[in-house]
């Protein structure tokens, strides 16, 4: 059993035109039609696109925002770290900033694309 280290803050700023994000979704999920998509494992089961949600840019950042969803390719984020701010505990990683390929203003209803994107 591996143990979270939990950092308390009140304040997190990102630097330069860094984007960094949360509710990233590591999940094996059905889709609406019953078929399995497996969790990441880390190694080539789910592997997929994810979504996240911006939860801090940084100055120089200009093509998103705080509060818009991403789609960011496989594995071009960082593993995170476990914070626990003003509204809870949460997971915040840094993306690529390259490798963001879809923006949205709303939370998307399905996360997962084909191999085809």
């Amino acid at each position: 059993m591996s143990t979270v280290f939990v950092n308390k803050i009140s304040q997190l700023k990102a630097l330069h035109d860094s984007v960094l994000v949360s509710e990233m979704n590591f999940q094996e999920r059905f889709t609406n039609s019953g078929i399995f998509i497996p969790g990441d494992d880390m190694r080539d089961a789910g592997i997929r696109p994810r979504w996240g949600r911006v939860y801090a840019v940084g100055p120089k950042q200009r093509d998103v925002t705080v509060g818009q969803w991403i789609c960011v390719a496989h594995g071009r984020w960082t593993r995170g770290v476990t914070i626990e701010d003003a509204e809870g505990q949460r997971t915040i990683r840094r993306v690529d900033n390259n490798d963001i390929l879809l923006v949205s203003d709303t939370e998307p209803m399905d996360e997962t694309f084909s191999d085809k994107v």
